[in-house]
């Protein structure tokens, strides 16, 4: 069994029961997805670079990705109805708490200056999107063989109906949220 899905059951699940005063254990949040997303709009004009982001989405997911297209045309950017111009990958099950667990402990911690996420980037229904600009901080991309940096966004779907739970639910998994924001 994966780690962090150990954990959420022995332990989360059963604190977040006792924090909200929750009768059934149904009714404690968990992740249900996690959706990374990279844009592809060089390949308009490069067409090997849909296939490089291809094979970087594969080696970081472990899951091949699939091909967005565009939906409308627009000529101030040069794209066509039908155009490949975006790769994402959906993850669930095992792999998702696999790539949750390598993003929270390896990933994040390894970024050039990084200070916390902002816990404001919640959508209002729970769920939690992060862009990441340099792919080669994932331990499976050898910074010697890239030929071009590519950012990502990262998207955690959990089953929480507010952003309060869905924070403390990410917050007992020690996710690095900035401590020091300023509110309003």
């Amino acid at each position: 069994m994966v780690r962090l899905l150990e954990e959420y059951n022995k332990t989360v699940k059963s604190e977040i029961m006792k924090e909200k005063g929750y009768g059934n254990p149904m009714q404690v949040p968990t992740l249900k997805k996690i959706v990374v997303n990279v844009g592809a709009g060089d390949a308009v004009s490069n067409s090997s670079a849909l296939e490089e982001i291809i094979g970087i989405l594969t080696l970081i997911t472990g899951q091949k990705p699939i091909v967005n297209k565009a939906k409308k045309a627009i000529s101030a950017f040069k794209i066509r109805q039908g155009l490949e111009i975006g790769v994402s990958v959906t993850l669930r099950g095992d792999r998702m708490w696999e790539f949750f667990d390598k993003l929270v402990n390896v990933v994040l911690p390894r970024t050039k200056d990084f200070r916390g996420l902002n816990p404001d980037s919640f959508d209002g229904a729970g769920n939690y999107s992060i862009g990441i600009e340099d792919h080669t901080v994932f331990i499976e991309i050898d910074p010697n063989n890239v030929t071009k940096v590519r950012s990502l966004q990262v998207t955690i779907v959990t089953s929480a109906k507010t952003d309060e739970e869905a924070k403390l639910l990410l917050d007992k998994f020690g996710f690095p949220f900035r401590k020091d924001v300023n509110r309003s």
